[in-house]
Parts: structure tokens; sequence; C-alpha cells
């Protein structure tokens, strides 16, 4: 039996760990992506990352900018693979009207949050976010670590 060669588990493709630690996170919406050929067989390879990436609003439509999109060395020839093209994100039309009246608010954007599979389809998970500001993000950063001491004192009890 052959393995996949795939470096993320079976749902998930790729995080935006960043985008959690720097946004506070509102509303979350599941998106459809409008994808070519030979992005999706660089996704099933594990060539994706939403490091850099937002969600653009533009005459009613939702577009993923600055995902970067791997193209494979056995790519084909003939067609131009751009890595970072915009990608169109599938929502219906009251999902987009929400998200462009939140986007207008102050200190408020729109991310990708991650990508996954859903079925035999690559979903995008979008999200209203506001951002944090720095004693925001040094509180989040306390609550992390005392989490992690508080599983070392209870592994130590048993």
């Amino acid at each position: 039996m052959s393995k996949k060669n795939s470096k993320t588990s079976p749902g998930n493709i790729c995080l935006n760990k960043k985008a959690k630690f720097d946004y506070h996170i509102e509303d979350k919406y599941e998106a459809g992506m409008v994808l070519l050929g030979w992005e999706l067989k660089s996704i099933r390879d594990g060539r994706c990352q939403l490091v850099d990436s937002y969600v653009h609003i533009q005459n009613g439509e939702l577009w993923l900018v600055g995902c970067h999109i791997t193209p494979l060395i056995s790519a084909c020839t003939h067609v131009i693979a751009e890595p970072r093209r915009a990608r169109k994100l599938l929502l219906n039309k009251k999902e987009i009207a929400k998200l462009m009246r939140g986007n207008h608010q102050e200190s408020h954007t729109v991310v990708a949050l991650a990508m996954y599979w859903k079925g035999n389809r690559v979903k995008c998970e979008v999200a209203l976010v506001k951002g944090k500001q720095d004693h925001d993000k040094r509180a989040s950063i306390k609550e992390r670590e005392w989490n992690i001491e508080k599983r070392r004192i209870m592994k130590k009890d048993y």
C-alpha cells in the first residue's frame, strides 16, 4: 500500500495560526473556493500556506489574496502557474452582506483562518475579526503559558 505524501492531518490542509494570535475572532463562515487543476494537485500534496493572506471584498464578491500554493514540479508546461493569484471564495449573498457590513466598521477585517477538506472539496474558513492591541497579545501569551503550567502540575500529581 502506498502512503499519501501529506504534511497535514487528513481534514486540515493549512492553518493561519498567526491570525488567531493577532485578532479577536467574531464570526466564522465556511466558503467554497474556485481552484484550477494544478492548484488542487498541489493542495493534495500539502503545498499551501495562508500566512499573509486576507480576504478582499470587491463588487459583492470575496477574493482570497496572498494565499501561496506552490506549483508541483510535474505541472503542465502550457499553463502559467501563479502561486499567489487571487482566488474567488463562494458564499451566499446574506453572508457576504454580513461580512461587508462588518468590514466597514473601524478596525475590523476579513481573514482566512484555515483550509480543509469537506468530502472531495476544498473549503476555506473565513472570519470577521477585530485587531488585538499589544496588551491583549501579552494577556493571551500569559494565559497560554499558564495552561501549559497547569497541565505540567496535573501530570506530576498523577
